[in-house]
């Protein structure tokens, strides 16, 4: 049976952290900068974690579950 193979754009969106979690980058970062606050920016910067579903989906396509 061959090798499963890694989900090409997950692996270049997602990190799993030590723990088993997953890691993703928040949206609305790329353009219009100038509209948002500083806060906003500041908030975005950080990365973020997956819901439970999105998370399983995810391992998933990284042949991790």
């Amino acid at each position: 049976m061959p090798k499963m193979k890694t989900h090409s754009s997950a692996k270049k969106r997602f990190k799993v952290t030590g723990s088993g979690k997953v890691k993703r980058h928040h949206a609305k970062t790329s353009h219009m900068m100038r509209n948002k606050s500083k806060k906003a920016k500041r908030h975005l910067r950080q990365s973020a974690g997956l819901s439970q579903g999105d998370e399983n989906r995810v391992l998933r396509m990284l042949c991790l579950k």
